[in-house]
């Protein structure tokens, strides 16, 4: 698993690498709110989102590495089966980063080949683009968090949530429910709005589902300390 995730992090590197002796020398980098370019730069600085996915795929590689020792040196067969399954969540979450940061760094190659060539923006709807990845990143990992075992870095983590195994269960299954809600939603509503409403949209989705998780979270806990 950690092979197919350096693999996709490695990708946008070489995709980049690839094509940036066909881009002029002086591109977009960044755009306002209103989709306007608002700086120019460098092509080199292509090179800035891939280092980025990299030192993340590092990052969730080191984690993957942590569960994976707790998993081999656990004293019991539960310790050892939390340390796996925990492990292999992470890398399903490096993959889908990895994949979901890819695309998006095509698009803004994409978008920047073409706004340089034309001279102004409106290639390709950047923030519209990463709402749906963003979408798809959540109904992904969500279909994931039932699997999650309690721990201290991944699923549903409140002081409620790690009461018990039964509330971090409740609590992670709740939270898959809302945040693959949350992605459908997302993925619907970005086809018909433009970027900048549905980003605000996604946002005010994920909090929503943050919210119903909490308050859940602490009615598990409740039942449970009763018993």
């Amino acid at each position: 698993m950690k092979k197919i995730m350096w693999f996709l992090a490695i990708i946008p590197v070489i995709v980049t690498s690839i094509v940036l002796p066909f881009m002029p020398d002086t591109i977009p980098m960044h755009h306002d709110l209103a989709g306007n370019i608002d700086r120019w730069g460098s092509k080199t600085e292509c090179f800035i989102f891939p280092v980025i996915i990299l030192f993340i795929t590092l990052f969730w590689h080191l984690l993957m590495r942590a569960f994976e020792k707790k998993a081999a040196k656990g004293k019991s067969e539960k310790e050892q089966m939390e340390g796996a399954s925990n492990a292999k969540f992470l890398g399903i979450v490096g993959i889908a980063q990895a994949l979901m940061f890819g695309c998006m760094h095509y698009f803004i190659l994409y978008s920047s080949f073409k706004e340089a060539e034309l001279g102004s923006s409106g290639a390709v709807d950047i923030a519209k683009v990463s709402c749906v990845l963003c979408g798809l990143l959540f109904i992904v990992l969500g279909n994931f968090m039932t699997k999650i075992k309690k721990n201290g870095v991944a699923g549903v983590r409140t002081s409620w949530s790690m009461y018990n195994d039964v509330t971090w269960r409740k609590s992670n299954r709740i939270g898959a429910y809302c945040f693959m809600i949350a992605g459908i939603l997302t993925v619907i509503t970005t086809a018909f709005l433009d970027g900048v409403v549905s980003t605000v949209l996604m946002l005010i989705y994920v909090l929503i589902a943050a919210a119903v998780v909490v308050v859940y979270s602490k009615k598990v806990y409740e039942q449970e300390k009763e018993k």
